[in-house]
This record gives C-alpha cells, structure tokens and sequence, in this order.
C-alpha cells in the first residue's frame, strides 16, 4: 500500500480565490435562473434547450444524451422532453437508424427565448470574466 501524498500547503489567499469563485459562480446561477423565470420558462428548461442547442459537434441530440449533459437520469430527462413538448418547446423525431432513440429538435418559439437569454447570459459573462480571469489566473487582488 502506498502511502497518501503529502497535501499541498493552502494558504489563506487561496482560500479567499476559492470563496470568491464559489460566490461568483452562484451569483451567475442566480442571474441564470431569474432570467429563466421571467422567459416562461424553469432554469431547467433554460439548462436542457441550452444542452440541445450548444451540443458538442452540433449532431442530433438524445434523450440519453440531454440526460448526460444536465447530469439527470434518463427517466428525468423524458419527463422533462415531456414538458418541453407539451409547451411547444422541443420536437420528438425518432432516429432512423436506431428506432429505440429519440432525437431532439428545438422550435422556433425555442430558439427565439434561447436567443435572448442568451444574449443576456453573454453580457453578464462579459462583465465577470475579468473577475473569473483574475481568480482563475491565481493573481492576488490588490
């Protein structure tokens, strides 16, 4: 058995980056989630039009996949479809080649509240990055 590496000494500073990381990143949650709300829609529903939108490779989305993405089952994940569709939100195709595979596709009544939350999403990133840099960089704040 080998023994346990040696913990890197911690030192109040980066205590303090990690602190403020931490609050950063729920201030941007809670951003996130009232603009949600004042779209019509949950943060969750923001989260999953935003996964099937932003998907790596930009290929057709599956339910398995929108699961993996939010870090929900797969049960939670038809629900939520579920939900999205009955607001007019996703379509359901099932895929051609594997008929057990269902494929997401936004409306356009989706992309458009995702194009605007967007937007707003962008602008605050654009005003924490230098924040987000700072911390992530491991400058100290003067």
């Amino acid at each position: 058995m080998t023994p346990p590496k040696p913990r890197p000494a911690i030192s109040q500073a980066d205590y303090q980056r990690l602190s403020q990381f931490r609050y950063l990143i729920r201030r941007f949650l809670e951003f996130s989630q009232v603009q949600a709300n004042e779209a019509g829609l949950t943060p969750r529903q923001h989260q999953a039009l935003l996964a099937i939108k932003g998907f790596p490779g930009g290929g057709p989305v599956a339910v398995g996949d929108l699961a993996e993405r939010l870090l929900i089952r797969h049960h939670s994940a038809v629900e939520l479809v579920n939900r999205l569709a009955e607001a007019g939100l996703v379509i359901r195709d099932q895929d051609k080649d594997d008929h057990r595979r269902v494929l997401l596709q936004l409306t356009p009544l989706a992309d458009d509240r995702l194009a605007e939350l967007s937007a707003a999403h962008l602008d605050e990133l654009s005003r924490i990055e230098p924040m987000l840099r700072r911390l992530l960089s491991r400058q100290e704040e003067s």
